[in-house]
Order: structure tokens, then C-alpha cells, then sequence
């Protein structure tokens, strides 16, 4: 069986709006709750805290996604997002030599494996970072595509374009507007 890393998934630009720096789609990535180590998440706002609160961390850019996809690397990817992340822990946040930056990087590439254990590659990936009791706290979901479409809609879209005709009364939909 091949290995399996998470990788950057950009479904929408909202990740370019809520993030200060958003991660490029499909750089491999790591859980990142390390860059929030020194930080106080309570005073943390805007686009700070949203990366706090749901961020994966990008090893090309080093920017945030709110979602990533398990997807199978070569040990030469592996290899490579490894150093690039232990290059990040040593110059970014001062990792005493380059051989404790590495051991770091590979304790979180290795967690970021884990995450993907047992998933199909294509399983998507979305975290919840908390703070319970001061220790920080990660809680990982996995969204998997539908088999089959579900409901009157067939095969559209979330959103899809419904033509009416007009025998059709459209639906009044006033009362959904807020007050």
C-alpha cells in the first residue's frame, strides 16, 4: 500500500478571505497547531484565530487551508515536505539546530500520516483546534463523497440552475429574509 499525507484542498477562494496567508491547493500539509504553541488563543482575532480554529498547514507556502485530501506520496514528496517543514521550524520559530527542527518535522509529517490511515485517497479532512483545560485540543473529521445522490435532485449540485416555466408559481420565500 502506497503512504498517504494530507493535501491542501481549495473547494472555494474563501480560504484567500478568512486566512492572512492561504496554502496553495495541493501542497501536502500537517495538522500546524505548533505555530500557535507561544500564543494565547483568547486574544488571538480575525484571521489569527480562524487559522487557530481550523488551519492545516501548507509545506510549499507555509499558508493556511480550512480542508485537505488524503492523497498517496512518493517517498521523494515525503521527503522533500519533510525538509521543507523542518527548514520552517528552524528559521521560523528558532529550533536550537537543524537536527532537532528535523525530529520535530518528523514527529508532525508522521502524525499527518496518521491522520489519512485508513482513508481512501480523496477522504477530505477538516480539524477543530479548542483550547479544554489549557492544553490545546485538535478534533478531526473525515467528509466522504456520496455514492449515490440523495433526494429529489438527482445528480445536481448543491446549487444548480432550475429553469421555470410559466405555468410555475415561484416560491415566496419574503419570510426567510431577516428582520
Amino acid at each position: 500500500m502506497s503512504r498517504l499525507l494530507p493535501r491542501t484542498l481549495r473547494l472555494d477562494p474563501s480560504d484567500s478571505v478568512v486566512f492572512e496567508h492561504a496554502a496553495a491547493p495541493g501542497e501536502w500539509a500537517v495538522a500546524g497547531g505548533f505555530a500557535f504553541w507561544d500564543e494565547d488563543p483568547a486574544s488571538m482575532t480575525g484571521k489569527r484565530r480562524q487559522a487557530f480554529r481550523s488551519g492545516f498547514l501548507g509545506l510549499g507556502s507555509f499558508g493556511w487551508s480550512t480542508l485537505v485530501e488524503v492523497a498517496p506520496v512518493t517517498e521523494a514528496e515525503a521527503e522533500a515536505a519533510l525538509e521543507a517543514l523542518a527548514g520552517h521550524i528552524l528559521t521560523a520559530y528558532g529550533a536550537p539546530d537543524a537536527a532537532t527542527a528535523r525530529a520535530a518535522a518528523a514527529e508532525e509529517v508522521a502524525f499527518a500520516a496518521s491522520l489519512c490511515a485508513g482513508h481512501e485517497p480523496g477522504t477530505v479532512l477538516a480539524l477543530a483546534r479548542t483550547i479544554e483545560d489549557g492544553a490545546q485540543r485538535e478534533a478531526f473529521r473525515t467528509l466522504h463523497k456520496r455514492s449515490a445522490p440523495r433526494g429529489d435532485f438527482g445528480a445536481l449540485p448543491v446549487f444548480g440552475i432550475v429553469e421555470v416555466t410559466e405555468d410555475e408559481t415561484p416560491l415566496d420565500m419574503s419570510d426567510l429574509m431577516p428582520r
